[in-house]
């Protein structure tokens, strides 16, 4: 076929299968759109949560469009306000993660479907590089 329709939110939460619901919700549904070089993924940052870790890749360029809420994202070593509507543009290398406010933090992710291509990094020791 050459187009596929389904709703985001019924894209499986990942999140429990590696712990991180406490914190989080992932959904990746490019895999139920049956998209092969296109990734999207749909992630809700829990009220006054950070997300479970930082992230960064090797070759791939990310869109994030933030739908909900407020918060911060942390840019390698730069913190910005997010909110409705902002679109961030994050470059390979550059390594990201998201803290919500009081009513959590709701976006879409953008971006090549590339396997393997980035790294993880305790969200703990990310955050906690950030210059007084």
């Amino acid at each position: 076929m050459s187009y596929t329709i389904r709703n985001l939110r019924d894209a499986e939460d990942m999140a429990p299968k590696f712990g991180f619901d406490a914190v989080q919700e992932a959904r990746f549904p490019w895999r139920d759109l049956g998209a092969e070089h296109t990734g999207l993924a749909l992630m809700r940052v829990k009220p006054g949560q950070r997300q479970a870790f930082a992230h960064r890749h090797d070759e791939a360029e990310e869109i994030y469009v933030i739908l909900s809420g407020r918060g911060r994202i942390k840019l390698d070593d730069e913190v910005r306000e997010v909110g409705p509507m902002d679109a961030i543009r994050i470059s390979p290398h550059v390594t990201r993660a998201l803290e919500a406010g009081d009513e959590g933090l709701e976006y879409l992710a953008f971006g090549p479907h590339r396997e393997n291509d980035g790294e993880i990094l305790r969200e703990e020791r990310f955050w906690d590089e950030m210059p007084d």
